[in-house]
């Protein structure tokens, strides 16, 4: 009894008339609720506890989200614009690589034409693809030049890698060659470029016009009856004669030799001199004085060094010819001719403007004339025809 007493009165109860059965089971019951209602509201609070943590973790990871967005955008603007300034640095040097391993460059080698002239001196390209060529010389100063081209000739000099590029707009066969006097056998230093590709119809070259007219180009055509001087188109001119269009034509120009209209105007009362200087202002009328200058500027550069600056016949390479002195004779054949004299008049005034072209086209057979027909264009050719009047005729002041 003392005992539950003491009990009760520990736990604060001052009702002792209830049994102790009943108080205990009830106060066993508020107990219960009590401590049911504590652990409520310390799950309540840990919950609220722990909801608030985890908004705040939310937000700190929102924010520090946000943070690493920021940041990631301005790291990649940055490795963009390395990335940029990286690619530049190594794809543009990758690209000339991989044009070099699609378009490997070809080496042409240059040699005195006794030596072997080109190596290799038949190359083959593309429409509208670049052919890359390393140019060197094995001996002496050559030049390198695409016959019919505008473009400027380049040097090779001995010892020394000069690259060059082409590129061909039509297919067919294109002529390479030396452009720097390097022996007997410079002319002969030549190669070719066969060029294929889609056309869309094929190029028909117009005929010559001495294959036209049918002139032999290797038939005698002196004259026995020449001048003792030059003719003068100024003296001709002077003369005031009232010619038939026919003589002043560029068709009769070119197909008919200078004796020919001497011929004709002799037979209409003219004396052989006035005649003569008549013909002359008939040939400076029918070219220009800047087709003159184009002549001069391609005889110069391709025929003085036999035909000499003059046109006498008396290059510096002449005499050599002439005895046949050059290893390349057993090459290329004998040609024991001097080069043509331009200033015998007995031989050009029964020589026709077209003849001469002819020569200067096709070459002289035996002779060791060259061949200028894939070098010089059409009117080049007639250029350098034009001017070789200017050592038979004084054209000065007459226009």
């Amino acid at each position: 009894m003392g005992m539950e007493s003491v009990r009760d009165s520990g736990d604060g109860m001052d009702a002792p008339s209830r049994s102790s059965g009943a108080d205990t089971a009830s106060d066993r019951a508020r107990r219960r609720a009590v401590v049911g209602q504590r652990h409520r509201t310390a799950d309540r609070g840990r919950f609220e506890i722990q909801h608030a943590g985890i908004i705040a973790g939310d937000r700190f990871l929102r924010g520090g989200g946000r943070w690493n967005a920021m940041a990631a955008r301005g790291l990649t603007a940055e490795h963009a614009a390395r990335m940029l300034v990286i690619g530049i640095m190594i794809g543009i040097p990758m690209a000339l690589v991989l044009a070099r391993w699609a378009n490997p460059a070809i080496e042409l080698r240059a040699r005195l034409a006794e030596a072997g002239g080109w190596t290799p001196a038949d190359l083959t390209a593309d429409v509208g693809q670049p052919l890359t060529l390393h140019l060197t010389s094995d001996d002496v100063m050559h030049g390198f030049a695409i016959g019919q081209s505008d473009a400027p000739a380049l040097d090779v000099p001995p010892g020394t890698m000069v690259e060059t590029t082409l590129t061909f707009e039509r297919p067919g066969k294109y002529t390479f060659y030396c452009t720097r006097w390097c022996g007997l056998g410079h002319w002969r230093m030549r190669g070719t470029i066969e060029v294929s590709g889609p056309t869309s119809e094929p190029v028909m070259e117009p005929q010559p016009l001495y294959v036209a007219l049918g002139i032999n180009v290797d038939a005698d055509h002196k004259i026995g009856d020449a001048p003792s001087q030059r003719p003068s188109a100024e003296r001709g001119r002077a003369l005031g004669i009232d010619l038939p269009e026919e003589y002043l034509s560029m068709d009769y120009y070119r197909a008919h030799s200078p004796v020919d209209l001497r011929d004709s105007l002799r037979a209409n009362g003219l004396s052989d001199g006035d005649a003569w200087d008549v013909v002359a202002f008939v040939w400076r009328s029918n070219t220009t004085s800047e087709a003159l200058a184009e002549g001069q500027r391609l005889y110069a550069a391709n025929c003085a060094a036999c035909h000499g600056e003059g046109g006498a016949g008396d290059g510096v390479a002449a005499n050599a010819l002439a005895n046949n002195q050059h290893d390349a004779a057993m090459q290329f054949g004998q040609h024991t001719q001097r080069p043509a004299d331009f200033t015998d008049l007995q031989s050009m005034l029964g020589a026709s403007p077209a003849l001469l072209q002819g020569k200067i086209i096709r070459g002289g057979m035996g002779t060791g004339m060259p061949y200028w027909g894939p070098i010089f264009t059409e009117p080049q050719s007639w250029a350098v025809a034009d001017y070789l009047w200017t050592f038979v005729f004084q054209y000065q002041e007459a226009q």
